[in-house]
């Protein structure tokens, strides 16, 4: 099912994005370049194996360029595959060292944002930028916050790392949202995303409809 779902995305993405002209109702004062109606941007997360064994495949099958926001460890398991993504033109992002959440999920516990300051997630987030250089070649222009969570502290000590990352990134991706970013008003640091974990092509695609519809 998520290969059939990522084919079809690609096909869409193709025939909607690329091929459409018309300016969306309501945004006369922006236009996208070339007469494109829309921008969709495929993100994964995690260095999951599956994404070189299965997903790379049939992206570089459609010539399609994804970003993947990576953890070093993960790209240790499949070095090779990550570098032919590299080499395919495929974009990689930081997505910090170990992946610290909220501790309420049991798998962060032990690393947990609560019991961070902005010194420990800028140490994460600048030894991600350093192992991914010596292992791809690659200096990460965009972050994904993991978990899509973007504090670290707790109670009145709760600090966001949202500035810290703006320094240091061109673009910032967070998740899990159900609308597109709208390029005029948009924060490039915490750039909205709709989620496809476990989601058939019937839910996602209403996602893909309205930001066309809405020129996001």
């Amino acid at each position: 099912m998520r290969n059939r779902m990522l084919t079809l995305l690609i096909c869409l993405g193709i025939g909607l994005f690329l091929a459409g002209s018309a300016v969306p109702a309501g945004r006369a004062d922006f236009r996208w370049p070339e007469g494109k109606r829309a921008a969709l941007t495929l993100t994964f997360d995690d260095a999951r194996l599956s994404q070189v064994d299965v997903g790379l495949p049939i992206l570089d099958t459609y010539g399609i360029n994804a970003t993947f926001y990576v953890n070093p460890d993960g790209v240790k398991e499949r070095l090779d595959g990550w570098k032919r993504a590299v080499k395919n033109g495929h974009e990689i992002g930081n997505h910090t060292v170990t992946h610290p959440c909220t501790g309420n999920y049991s798998f962060s516990k032990d690393n947990a944002l609560e019991n961070m300051t902005l010194a420990d997630i800028k140490r994460e987030i600048v030894e991600a930028n350093r192992i991914l250089g010596e292992l791809l070649g690659v200096k990460p222009a965009s972050f994904a916050y993991p978990c899509c969570q973007m504090f670290v502290g707790r109670g009145r000590n709760v600090k966001t790392y949202v500035p810290m990352v703006a320094k240091m990134f061109l673009a910032a991706r967070m998740g899990g949202d159900d609308a597109g970013n709208d390029p005029l008003v948009c924060d490039l640091s915490q750039l909205m995303a709709g989620g496809s974990d476990d989601a058939t092509f019937e839910k996602v695609k209403p996602l893909i409809d309205q930001a066309a519809a809405e020129g996001r």
